[in-house]
């Protein structure tokens, strides 16, 4: 329909869209993004992409999403800004790398059978988060962008930062019972704040962190993985859904040997680690069975950029399911990006969704 043609005049414009500044990933995007003449809204393209069907363009995280991390939640004060989390664990801001980590010697839990006596579960209604929404949050959603909330310290990463990655490697193996037993209880309390993500900001994404690998290997085998983790991860993703959810799974490190199992938990989308992954092959691999979301370098100068830019769109967006975020030393070179991954991929999506 020669409605959907691509014109260079969906280029032009003055309208801009201010970001949700909240810290995230990698960090804050500080200057507005454009907002272009799309022939639909970026919310209708993100979802239709979650739906399974071809998007209109690449969709970029720097221009098409809302960012919601609300810092009301102490996880996420804690993890952007240093100070104690929602379980009383100490984290420590560290400037050189511009992110928060376990204050070193900080333990929580002296052992996970332990855990029903020492853990204090925070009271989630006791947060007004139809104020913070107000507030801190109405003024910058745009409602034609999609929203994505985020939850940080997914149950793997909750109880090494509670004990240590020694001891919970240890209770994977040791104590499998008291691991599934507090899993399932971190599970709850996290379908309960997807819920207030749902009602109170809006969520169309939950992006769900649990890094699951080192830069060479995962942390555990596939069977680990799907004897312990995996049935919560089922729990929480169906969960979702039958709110009207898409859950992105954030998991770190090489973990390419877990990916059969991260989509039978049913994940949308996964946002891994391109230094640590063939993001390529996994693409290639399964084909459309899960979306990837991707941060990467796209150089410095204009015409590295756009090749950049092509490749990964022809590459790993070939399928459809592809979520960008292109980042540059250069700023001006970061901006203009995000206009030619519109353009580029536009074009190459063109003739699919006609």
């Amino acid at each position: 329909m020669k409605k959907f043609k691509f014109n260079e005049a969906e280029l032009v414009t003055d309208s801009v869209c201010e970001q949700v500044v909240q810290a995230y990933g990698y960090g804050f995007l500080d200057y507005p993004v454009p907002k272009f003449n799309a022939p639909i809204t970026p919310r209708e393209n993100v979802l239709r992409m979650y739906a399974g069907k071809r998007p209109f363009w690449t969709p970029n995280l720097n221009c098409d999403f809302n960012f919601i991390q609300p810092e009301v939640m102490p996880d996420a004060k804690a993890r952007n800004k240093g100070g104690l989390d929602w379980f009383g664990i100490e984290w420590k801001y560290e400037e050189l790398s511009g992110a928060a980590m376990v204050k070193p010697g900080t333990r929580r839990l002296s052992d996970i059978c332990n855990w029903k006596e020492e853990l204090i579960w925070p009271d989630l209604d006791a947060i007004d988060w139809a104020a913070d929404y107000e507030a801190n949050f109405k003024p910058y959603v745009d409602p034609d962008k999609a929203s994505l909330f985020v939850i940080v310290n997914g149950c793997f990463e909750r109880l090494a930062d509670l004990t240590s990655f020694e001891d919970t490697f240890c209770y994977l193996l040791e104590e499998p019972e008291e691991v599934v037993a507090l899993f399932d209880k971190f599970t709850d309390f996290h379908i309960k704040l997807m819920s207030i993500a749902k009602k109170y900001y809006h969520a169309d994404i939950i992006t769900y962190h649990d890094d699951m690998g080192t830069q060479i290997n995962s942390f555990m085998s596939e069977k680990t993985f799907r004897d312990v983790i995996a049935p919560h991860s089922k729990k929480l993703v169906d969960a979702a859904h039958k709110m009207g959810l898409y859950v992105n799974y954030h998991s770190c490190g090489h973990v390419e040997n877990l990916l059969d199992a991260y989509i039978d938990c049913g994940f949308d989308s996964w946002e891994g680690q391109d230094t640590a992954n063939n993001i390529t092959a996994v693409v290639d691999r399964y084909q459309g069975k899960i979306g990837t979301f991707s941060a990467f370098d796209v150089g410095q100068n204009e015409e590295i950029m756009r090749e950049i830019l092509s490749k990964r769109i022809t590459e790993q967006g070939k399928f459809g399911k592809f979520i960008a975020w292109p980042f540059s030393e250069d700023l001006d070179i970061e901006k203009k990006s995000n206009e030619e991954l519109y353009r580029i991929s536009r074009q190459y999506f063109e003739k699919e969704v006609n």
